[in-house]
């Protein structure tokens, strides 16, 4: 029963990487979001619907923007997990563009803080003070300001140029976004004022994610049964 699942869920997952249009999917499918959200916003300044964007447009812009970045984000942490327990390896070549996604709504999410909460239309209005203050008197702003700091150099290595000048210490550098993703489940945690049951939804889908990332290491980095190692090419005789 478990393997006929297995083999159906990676018949899927393969022919969804083989499709053409794999990439633009996925693309069209984290903007779809962002336009709706922008729709909305759109007639609530400018068409004089004052409900498309809910009682308060400021928490709703933030919500959804955040929302939208931490799901985006840990669908990019669910991509290496799910290539290696299925054995699809096309499903890689969409993961740096989802990580650069949850980097676009987690700049949004603080570009609308900046905006509505400290006034930064301009350098000259803008409350420097009063967000340093936030960041450190407030630890949800801290959290969330520590997962974002760290995304910022993620997404600006994500070029196939910084993967080539950093060689090894890219793959050193990217592993920061667990650290990343575990800052922003805080951030939505300590945001929350009583009932805190999504955020740690998504605790536990990290603690999974990390838990999976483990045992391959380990698998890894385990040594081969001298009875199974493979014998040099021509080797023969007893061992």
């Amino acid at each position: 029963m478990l393997s006929r699942l297995r083999q159906g869920v990676t018949a899927l997952l393969s022919a969804a990487a083989a499709w053409r249009l794999f990439k633009p999917a996925v693309f069209l499918a984290c903007l779809a979001p962002g336009v709706w959200l922008g729709v909305r916003a759109w007639r609530f300044f400018r068409g004089g619907d004052f409900l498309a964007l809910g009682p308060d447009p400021a928490k709703t812009l933030l919500h959804e923007t955040g929302e939208n970045a931490l799901v985006i984000l840990f669908i990019t942490l669910s991509v290496t997990p799910v290539r290696r327990l299925f054995q699809v390896n096309r499903l890689q070549a969409v993961r740096r563009m989802l990580g650069v996604w949850a980097f676009t709504y987690a700049l949004s999410h603080v570009s609308v803080y900046l905006v509505f909460d400290q006034l930064c239309y301009s350098v000259a209005t803008c409350e420097f003070n009063a967000i340093k203050e936030d960041i450190l008197k407030r630890r949800f702003i801290f959290a969330g300001m520590t997962a974002f700091s760290i995304l910022l150099p993620l997404a600006i290595t994500s070029t196939s140029g910084w993967v080539r000048r950093l060689k090894k210490n890219w793959q050193r550098l990217h592993r920061l976004v667990y650290v990343a993703a575990g800052a922003a489940v805080v951030h939505y945690t300590w945001i929350q004022k009583s009932d805190i049951r999504v955020p740690l939804r998504y605790a536990a889908v990290l603690l999974l994610l990390l838990g999976i990332r483990v045992v391959f290491a380990w698998q890894k980095r385990r040594p081969v049964p001298y009875g199974r190692r493979r014998r040099p090419p021509g080797a023969g005789g007893r061992p």
